[in-house]
């Protein structure tokens, strides 16, 4: 009988050793965890451009998880969410543009949050896990800089590196919406990256005496995001606690001198999941930058699948969830435990066989958030964003 994996080697101490072909449960349920977390910052992304709020998460942190009905919603607590400009030009960029006069700005989009296991369950498992979870592309501008495929030097991720030789490249896009500001932004005027780096080292500091483990997760986008910040936040000094990206369908990140780079860590590790079927994995290719994958992978094939359309959305995060809930291996049949619902397949795409008779898209906001008041009108009703982080000239941002 095997031995059950420990938390650790789930977040990859042994590379994953064991856990793949046949796919281990424990491993399996995590990473489905992991989707599912992944999932959240979509469907509380407010891409309705009608909205006041347009661009910010519809729900705040203490109802998250359970609007957008995470299975264990009570488990987890959302500390922070994470901003990016929506306009980006190239690293570092400075805008001028003019401030809204609302609490919530245009020119910002909620790109993830950072979540922690609760009092009640850390003491139970005896470890403190935090989350950073980044969202996949919605708007225009996030399309549009996924197709920023150039090489770039990673060099403000590496300062204390002097030899070029030994700087990662990275895709440009990727970076761009990760360093990020835009001084005249009420959610901003810190990128992404330094909002990161204040909340990461604030947990660290609150849960100095307990057991701590960062895992970063995402899809497509996110799944990029997450390896890069993982890496980010090691490079910078978090060489204490194990750190792991376990990520979905993620694009090519950097070059061979990025993958080396992170395997130097022995306490970061990276574990994607992805579609054979799917193009983005692949992408940018080689042929443009050298770019390379990183990490252990989990290569599963949509097709082996009998509840799915064979000519489907290949990259969709539900489709490949549904996947791996039922995988087993290359040379094993898929096996659907049920423990994971069918119709999850067809809540935002159309990927189930007609005769299973699942409305396809079916996931929507109730409404978008608009309720009847008590006067009989028709308003719109959201949590109202609030400015978490600080500038380095101490005001709120």
């Amino acid at each position: 009988m095997a031995t059950e994996p420990t938390w650790e080697e789930l977040l990859g101490s042994k590379n994953w050793d064991g856990l793949i072909d046949p796919l281990n449960l424990s491993l399996r349920n995590f990473v489905l965890h992991c989707g599912d977390l992944s999932q959240a910052p979509m469907d509380a992304f407010n891409n309705d451009q009608g909205s006041k709020y347009a661009g910010s998460s519809r729900y705040g942190k203490k109802s998250f998880f359970e609007k957008v009905m995470l299975e264990s919603a009570s488990d987890y607590e959302v500390r922070a969410f994470l901003y990016a400009p929506t306009k980006l030009v190239s690293p570092s960029t400075m805008f001028n543009n003019s401030k809204s006069d609302d609490s919530w700005d245009r020119d910002s989009n909620m790109i993830g949050y950072i979540a922690v296991t609760t009092d009640e369950v850390s003491q139970a498992s005896g470890r403190r896990e935090i989350y950073i979870v980044w969202r996949g592309t919605v708007t225009f501008a996030e399309w549009m800089n996924d197709l920023d495929r150039g090489l770039v030097s990673a060099q403000e991720l590496v300062p204390s590196e002097k030899d070029p030789k030994k700087v990662p490249g990275v895709m440009a896009g990727w970076l761009k919406m990760y360093v990020s500001s835009n001084p005249d932004s009420t959610f901003t005027n810190l990128s992404a990256r330094t909002q990161l780096q204040k909340k990461i080292e604030e947990l660290r500091n609150q849960y100095k005496d307990e057991k701590l483990s960062i895992i970063a997760t995402g899809h497509s986008l996110g799944a990029s995001l997450a390896t890069l910040s993982a890496f980010d936040l090691v490079e910078n000094g978090i060489r204490d606690i194990r750190v792991a990206a376990v990520v979905s369908a993620s694009p090519h990140v950097g070059d061979q001198v990025f993958v080396d780079r992170v395997e130097m860590y022995p306490n970061l590790k990276v574990f994607r999941t992805w579609n054979t079927h799917d193009n983005v994995p692949s992408f940018p290719q080689t042929k443009w930058g050298e770019y390379r994958a990183v990490g252990v992978e989990l290569k599963v094939d949509k097709h082996k699948s009998p509840y799915l359309k064979t000519f489907a959305d290949e990259h969709n995060l539900q489709g490949l969830l549904h996947v791996v809930s039922g995988w087993n291996g290359d040379n094993k049949p898929f096996e659907w435990s049920g423990k994971r619902s069918l119709a999850l397949a067809n809540r935002d795409t159309d990927l189930l066989k007609d005769d299973y008779l699942i409305p396809v898209h079916w996931w929507v906001e109730h409404n978008r958030g608009m309720i009847r008041n008590e006067n009989g009108e028709w308003v719109l009703v959201q949590d109202e964003p609030e400015p978490e982080f600080k500038n380095v000239d101490g005001n709120e941002g």
